[in-house]
């Protein structure tokens, strides 16, 4: 019976190695340069035996406050102690267990890698012990959405990568990026919008950038960011890289963008497309169209009212599954927070445009939200709009890299049609002529580079942005 017991013990005991835990207290004890090399992946939490989880965690406040940890320095710790082994005497005792950086840097990691496997039995306990509770606010979904975000935390913890870099490091990285620019014919370091002067503007959608496209309802909006995000996967796959573009599409479905996407290359008016208003000659070239474009990286989530936390997970699967260059939000509003509601639609909004850039940084990659403007730019004589404009805008100002409104000035003025057969109808009629195809994006903050105007040519029958032609 006593053999059971010690059997089954065994098997219940968690993943652990006691000897590396004594030798890396006994080495920081010796030498407290080797916490130094490492405290930035290891911390108390992470050794097993909670003995050694409170001498770590004294030897912490000790260094951390400019003193030195050793068995003298540690003992007034723990004289009061009442546990049955003497700490004191045991802090001599494991010096003995000393050794050196190296072994120590190895030891440390045989130490994490064991709590993240203990990590992942609590982890795997939980979410049986979650999906048996018959509890009509926890359904499936949540379930698999936040086993997935847990389990990205801690293999993203558990990568043992600094986030403190040498200045030659981050030099070296900025020649890299210099060079990427100089090699480049367009000089565009990130991911290409397709649109010549606009990528002239930015040098391309940057790593870990949160950019944001606003506009009031009607002024194309989505139409730029589908073209974006078509041209940057179509040019990703020219270059033969497997990179990919997911599509956070909130307001429309997989099959209205997909049918703006196919107006738009086959010159084919979506309208005419959705009521099937076409000849066999298009109808051909419809299909020939679709079956060149087949292939894009262009992955499409139109999940509606997605939270910011859902959002994240699926954006780290693709990253995952796929590869990841880019992302785009269809759009802010739409978008609800963890704590929807309850602390008003302000502090929602903040918490989205907060979760969004750190996906950004998370995941290496720029991420385009579009955003809705307030009715402000409608009220006043001058409709072109301005940071203050935002809806909500505090905290999409303030946590945006780049801020560009979308602004078409010919939606405006058919709205203010004069009267026929008057002087100012006439005039009216020029003024459209000479704006009814142009657009303009207004770079109205970008912290890396330069603010300013991006004149384009819009095609509103084929929702196609694109560059204005040199004579």
């Amino acid at each position: 019976m006593a053999q059971l017991d010690l059997v089954k013990n065994k098997i219940e005991e968690l993943p652990n190695n006691i000897e590396a835990e004594q030798s890396i207290i006994g080495s920081i004890l010796i030498s407290n340069e080797i916490f130094d090399e490492i405290n930035t992946f290891v911390s108390s939490k992470n050794f097993y035996d909670p003995m050694h989880q409170r001498i770590f965690s004294a030897i912490e406040k000790l260094i951390y406050s400019g003193m030195l940890a050793n068995p003298i320095t540690l003992k007034n710790h723990f004289e009061n102690d009442e546990d049955k082994i003497n700490i004191p005497e045991y802090l001599v005792k494991i010096t003995k267990f000393s050794t050196s950086n190296r072994q120590a840097i190895e030891y440390s990691k045989i130490v994490y890698d064991l709590y993240v496997k203990r990590q992942l039995i609590k982890l795997s306990e939980e979410i049986i012990d979650t999906a048996k509770l018959n509890d009509i606010d926890i359904n499936s979904q949540t379930i698999i959405e936040n086993s997935e975000k847990s389990l990205f935390d801690l293999a993203e913890k558990g990568s043992f990568s600094n986030t403190i870099v040498k200045f030659d490091e981050a030099l070296k990285l900025t020649i890299d990026m210099a060079s990427t620019a100089y090699k480049n014919d367009e000089g565009i370091v990130g991911v290409p919008t397709g649109l010549r002067d606009l990528d002239e503007k930015l040098g391309g959608l940057h790593k870990s950038d949160l950019l944001i496209i606003a506009g009031r309802p009607s002024m194309g909006k989505t139409a730029l960011a589908t073209n974006i995000a078509f041209n940057a996967a179509k040019k990703f796959q020219q270059d033969g890289k497997k990179t990919s573009v997911a599509f956070f599409s909130l307001e429309m479905s997989s099959e209205q963008l997909s049918t703006r996407i196919l107006a738009e290359q086959s010159r084919i008016k979506s309208n005419d497309i959705r009521r099937g208003r076409i000849s066999e000659d298009q109808f051909d070239k419809f299909i020939e169209t679709s079956k060149d474009i087949s292939e894009l990286p262009l992955y499409i989530d139109e999940t509606p009212a997605i939270s910011i936390a859902a959002l994240c997970n699926r954006a780290r699967r693709m990253k995952r599954i796929y590869g990841l260059d880019l992302i785009v939000v269809d759009y802010i509003q739409l978008m609800t927070a963890v704590n929807s509601r309850r602390d008003g639609r302000v502090q929602e909004i903040s918490e989205i445009t907060q979760g969004l850039k750190a996906l950004a940084k998370e995941l290496s990659v720029p991420v385009l939200a579009l955003s809705q403007l307030s009715r402000a730019v409608e009220q006043r004589d001058n409709n072109k709009p301005v940071l203050a404009d935002l809806r909500e805008s505090g905290s999409i100002e303030q946590d945006a890299d780049v801020v560009m409104f979308v602004y078409r000035e010919a939606y405006y003025l058919e709205r203010k049609e004069p009267r026929p057969a008057t002087v100012e109808y006439a005039e009216w009629q020029a003024k459209m002529s000479e704006v009814s195809n142009m657009a303009e994006i207004i770079v109205g903050k970008q912290r890396h580079g330069p603010t300013g105007n991006v004149f384009l040519e819009f095609e509103p029958m084929f929702t196609k942005f694109k560059d204005i032609q040199n004579n």
